[in-house]
């Protein structure tokens, strides 16, 4: 089921990253969505988001969100600040840890569910 709020596009990003699911980690960004990687490039699209998206849900990590802050900006759009961690299951067995601060842009679509527009995991820093 698509995001029904906000809040919900983060925890389903942690459930889908975990299943390996790209189809349905594309779904939760719009079309014309814009992603900041960690080395700062930016990536504007679909195509462009799941191509960074693809080894990582590959690996299926266990995305633990922690959102800080909820900001509904107007009834169609909303910010939310999350301080993230999760655990990325390496090819070797090991497991690397990994955390952000992120700030994401959230709009409602005309079905009434919500999409990442704008998504940056390390825009505040670790």
């Amino acid at each position: 089921m698509a995001p029904q709020t906000p809040e919900e596009c983060d925890y389903q990003l942690g459930e889908h990253l975990a299943a390996g699911a790209l189809e349905r980690i594309m779904a939760l960004y719009a079309t014309d969505a814009t992603f900041i990687t960690e080395s700062g490039e930016t990536l504007v699209g679909t195509a462009a988001i799941r191509a960074s998206f693809e080894p990582l849900a590959a690996a299926k990590p266990t995305l633990r969100p922690n959102l800080v802050r909820v900001v509904h900006v107007a009834p169609d759009l909303a910010v939310i600040y999350n301080d993230w961690t999760a655990t990325v299951p390496m090819p070797d067995g090991a497991a690397v840890e990994m955390q952000g601060k992120a700030v994401e842009v959230l709009r409602r679509q005309p079905d009434g569910s919500w999409r990442f527009v704008f998504d940056d995991p390390h825009a505040r820093g670790a």
